[in-house]
């Protein structure tokens, strides 16, 4: 569970930050449509501009348009912020209520589980024995499922947020981004492109098992080397302390690779949404004429250095 929730805290933390440093990625111009001017204000719009807080808070008070890209970072941190902005008031009381019972709950939980380890180790302590206290672990559970549930409602907040964000526009790269941070694959569903799901789904399963197989050698191995040179006098296993280092490295090494792997899987499928969202109102025919003009042309007098000569080439030009 514990792993569970770093790696939920990891996606929203990475989402948050790349919606609001991908600067590079979404550009103000890209593919020359002006999604990010002043004057639209259709929503058509990517997460191109930098966050501002001004900008954040002036549309949520609906004084101005606010980007999908501000109004997902801004509610990252101010939860329930983009349910304001799309005028979804009432969801509000359900957001705050059940977070603030799931955390609530679960930390009552876990002073129980807490207290109740305080008293076996003070029992074990005095006595040598743990026969009066008990470890709850029930209520270490009951508070990393109601930890997860909180995490659970914070997701579906952010997610709720941006599907309800300007319905009537399509598409939006910046909300086939946004759905792919939030889960992978969905922006590719939003494009209409079921096909790479499976794809990126794979790739990203793959990596990960492969980091949590070099993850336990790595601790396999390394347990191994402390015990050797722990007390080297008293280890008689069969890996040599030598040996058990060679491997610790290795297999440190690959789990890195693996967590590369799947970091970049993860932020190309969102590139890859956001890039055909762009691409999606441009129109290829594959009814192609061409058409090759000859011209003469004359090179400048400031650059001629001798009898100016023509050359004589051929325009070519595409027609749809």
């Amino acid at each position: 569970m514990k792993k569970i929730l770093c790696y939920l805290l990891l996606v929203i933390i990475g989402a948050t930050v790349f919606s609001v440093c991908a600067d590079a990625q979404f550009k103000d111009k890209a593919f020359t449509q002006n999604y990010n001017s002043p004057e639209d204000t259709t929503g058509n719009d990517t997460t191109a501009v930098m966050f501002s807080l001004k900008k954040f808070f002036k549309g949520v008070s609906h004084k101005e348009p606010l980007q999908i890209g501000t109004m997902f970072a801004g509610s990252t941190v101010f939860i329930g912020c983009e349910q304001i902005y799309n005028r979804q008031y009432w969801k509000l009381p359900l957001i705050y209520g059940g977070m603030g019972a799931t955390i609530g709950l679960g930390i009552h939980y876990r002073k129980q589980y807490n207290s109740s380890l305080d008293a076996y180790n003070a029992d074990f302590a005095v006595n040598g024995t743990n026969t009066t206290f008990k470890i709850d672990n029930d209520s270490k559970k009951i508070s990393n499922y109601l930890f997860a549930g909180a995490a659970a409602i914070y997701w579906g907040t952010l997610m709720d947020g941006v599907v309800n964000y300007n319905k009537d526009a399509y598409p939006q790269p910046g909300k086939a981004t946004i759905y792919s941070l939030l889960l992978p694959g969905l922006g590719q569903a939003y494009n209409g492109e079921y096909w790479k799901i499976p794809v990126y789904w794979a790739c990203m399963a793959g990596s990960y098992h492969f980091l949590s197989l070099n993850d336990t050698n790595y601790r396999r191995y390394k347990r191994i080397y402390n015990e050797a040179t722990s007390d080297p006098e008293n280890y008689d296993g069969p890996i040599s302390s030598e040996t058990a280092l060679y491997y610790r490295n290795v297999f440190r090494r690959y789990r890195d690779y693996s967590i590369v792997a799947l970091a970049g899987f993860y932020l190309l499928q969102a590139i890859d949404a956001n890039v055909f969202a762009y691409m999606h109102d441009f129109e290829v025919s594959d009814n192609l004429t061409m058409d090759i003009t000859p011209v003469i042309t004359m090179p400048s007098s400031s650059y001629a250095f001798g009898p100016q000569q023509g050359n004589i080439g051929f325009s070519v030009g595409l027609k749809f």
